[in-house]
């Protein structure tokens, strides 16, 4: 399979309906400036599907011991002094 290949100038023009038209056919096309090779534009891969990162860490805690009384006693607490 050859490469279709535009000069840079072209692609200067041209970007937006040759990146449209590798999007649909799926076939590169490779950017030459003054006949020498610069970029290719190829097709995107498939997107893969991303999680959602909400609820992604559901069941990798555990709960170890009692989360709802102070760590320090009050009576320690600065701010109920008289």
């Amino acid at each position: 399979m050859v490469m279709e290949e535009i000069s840079i100038s072209e692609f200067k023009a041209k970007c937006l309906a040759i990146l449209e038209r590798v999007r649909k056919t799926k076939k590169p096309v490779r950017i030459t400036r003054f006949g020498k090779p610069v970029a290719e534009i190829v097709a995107p891969s498939p997107a893969q599907g991303r999680k959602q990162w909400i609820g992604s860490m559901k069941g990798t805690a555990t709960i170890q011991g009692d989360i709802v009384s102070p760590v320090v006693d009050p009576n320690d607490w600065e701010a109920l002094r008289d």
